[in-house]
């Protein structure tokens, strides 16, 4: 089976198109506040109208009100949408879209207790395992957790996420055996400190990721 990848956190129409050319399934943005990665509607339909066709676009949300989520809706057309505070399942299904629900992984998380929370969202299209907050944010932190933990007989498709980049995204990729991996500070452009710089990415980054999944694919169509 070939792995999906989403590269999230797109705010420049040179980084949705370098995701793109490269391979990537689907582009993320986001439409929270508290993040420089956040985007205004009337950018990312912008960037949408230059995508190649078969390039999804989702757009993340964290405990938004319903008002909100219209809005962008209404602004431009998202084929998925990606919940990533504590949104309760009504929430997620009522806007007549596919949905991400996003699942953090802490120290304490077992397998058990993760599936009982995602089955909550047992209507969702996938749900996404990441490292717990950090530093204010509900994700994109660069954090990783042990992928151990991540419950079996998962009934919905597994999206992995948290701390991915090419030096370790092949070994995620064997090991968990996700439907998809969804990257957004592995791919960044670094400052001069090596930290990674927050809606800029890197068209080097995001090659050498996808083809580090392809390799851990070992050619899947």
């Amino acid at each position: 089976m070939r792995t999906r990848i989403k590269i999230c956190g797109i705010t420049r129409p040179d980084d949705g198109l370098a995701a793109a050319h490269a391979g990537a399934d689907a582009i993320g943005f986001v439409f929270w506040a508290g993040t420089p990665r956040v985007i205004a509607p009337p950018a990312a339909r912008a960037i949408r109208a230059l995508l190649p066709p078969f390039v999804s676009v989702v757009g993340l949300f964290v405990d938004p009100t319903p008002d909100e989520v219209r809005a962008v809706l209404a602004a431009l057309p998202l084929d998925l949408l990606q919940f990533h505070g504590h949104e309760p399942a009504e929430l997620c299904r009522s806007f007549g879209r596919p949905y991400l629900k996003a699942i953090p992984v802490s120290g304490a998380a077992t397998g058990a207790g993760l599936l009982e929370y995602a089955a909550r969202y047992g209507d969702a299209a996938g749900v996404l395992f990441d490292a717990p907050p950090a530093g204010g944010l509900p994700g994109g932190t660069g954090q990783s957790f042990d992928w151990d933990a991540l419950p079996r007989g998962l009934p919905q498709p597994l999206v992995l996420s948290g701390g991915l980049h090419a030096g370790n995204v092949a070994a995620a990729v064997r090991r968990v055996r996700p439907w998809a991996v969804d990257v957004s500070s592995g791919v960044e452009v670094r400052d001069a400190s090596g930290a990674p710089v927050k809606g800029r990415k890197d068209p080097a980054r995001i090659k050498a990721f996808i083809e580090e999944v392809r390799n851990a694919d070992g050619g899947a169509p």
